[in-house]
């Protein structure tokens, strides 16, 4: 039996409500395949801890992250702390310490969930966008001068390697590569942002030779709305800048039927750290405590988090299960249901156990 060790930081808003289903689809998982074993160290850590301590974390978490196969991380963000404080005080100094460099977002349409796009369902929208990770626009260079005076000045610088985009784009190709329509897109803001950007294309271009069964585009970000919406069948690998993919899987997740079906990933393909997965519907402290946060997204994280240890069967068993769920109409208020966190979640355990692929 495989034993993985797995980090658990529930963090914010509705982020422990729906880590406690993804934990609890995982132990049906466990038991259903009988071939691994979760062992789970829970870490407190996030706004309240800030509140009590005047930081998101220790100075010490990220070595104490540093021992674990992976993380499962729930939501960051409070009304009444600074957004910029939770996000670099907790989440990007786990991305950015251990080098997770590829954030991978799978998207499409599950089985009782309506797109707001007319006539598209299950099977026309399935996407994987890949967000360069590690730099770009969230680099944290930068910063503020005269503060306060008519004369203030703020910088945000942002930067790009070579290093940096290669290894993206070589990661995005070889997923490409690996899906059967063997198609990517690359976005960029090359006729206005003319270095980093136009040092984007270049090297997409100069990847692309290494990857000759793959058929490949470009798009700048403001047409690809437009396209994400209108063609919505014309895509599948899409490959862009940490800002660029963060607002076009947000969109994604939206023409997919909500943020709360949406999954991440944060990886390190090298696998030198510990990677981290995380549902992108944020800590909805409009929500919280109400029983109704979507727990699908924490489930299809849970997925690919099980993929990344090398659990196959069990990831598409979990996505079955949810699959199934959906389909069945057992679904939370976001997308038109009116069941609670805990119907969904118990629906997906019995669906596991039920399974027989």
């Amino acid at each position: 039996m495989q034993h993985y060790k797995i980090a658990a930081i529930p963090a914010d808003g509705i982020g422990p409500e729906v880590i406690a289903a993804g934990l609890q689809a995982l132990e049906a998982l466990e038991r259903r395949e009988g071939t691994f074993k979760l062992d789970v160290t829970m870490f407190e850590w996030g706004s309240d801890y800030y509140k009590k301590h005047g930081a998101m974390m220790p100075a010490d978490g990220p070595e104490k992250l540093k021992g674990f196969d992976a993380i499962f991380f729930g939501a960051v963000g409070a009304p009444d702390v600074p957004d910029h404080i939770t996000l670099w005080g907790l989440r990007l100094p786990i991305c950015q310490g251990f080098d997770q460099y590829a954030n991978v977002r799978p998207t499409k349409v599950l089985p009782g969930i309506a797109s707001p796009l007319a006539g598209v369902g299950p099977g026309d929208l399935d996407w994987v966008i890949v967000r360069e990770n590690s730099e770009g626009e969230y680099s944290g260079i930068g910063g503020r001068a005269h503060r306060g005076h008519p004369e203030e000045v703020g910088t945000e610088v942002a930067i790009f390697t070579r290093t940096g985009v290669t290894r993206i784009m070589r990661y995005a190709f070889k997923l490409a590569q690996s899906r059967p329509r063997k198609l990517l897109t690359v976005v960029t803001k090359s006729n206005a942002q003319r270095h980093g950007m136009v040092m984007w294309d270049e090297i997409a271009a100069e990847v692309a030779q290494e990857f000759p069964d793959v058929t490949w585009d470009k798009m700048l970000v403001d047409a690809m709305t437009a396209r994400m919406t209108l063609k919505p069948r014309s895509l599948d690998t899409i490959v862009a800048t940490n800002l660029h993919a963060d607002i076009l899987s947000d969109l994604a997740g939206a023409l997919a039927g909500s943020l709360g079906v949406a999954p991440t990933a944060n990886i390190d393909p090298e696998r030198r750290y510990p990677s981290m997965f995380e549902p992108i519907h944020g800590s909805a402290f409009d929500i919280t405590g109400k029983g109704i946060a979507n727990p699908v997204a924490t489930f299809w994280t849970a997925a690919q988090m099980l993929g990344h240890l090398g659990e196959n069967a069990a990831a598409a068993r979990l996505m079955q299960a949810v699959e199934a769920v959906t389909g069945a109409g057992i679904l939370t208020p976001d997308v038109g249901g009116k069941a609670t966190t805990q119907e969904v979640t118990d629906a997906v355990c019995e669906a596991i156990r039920r399974s027989n692929i």
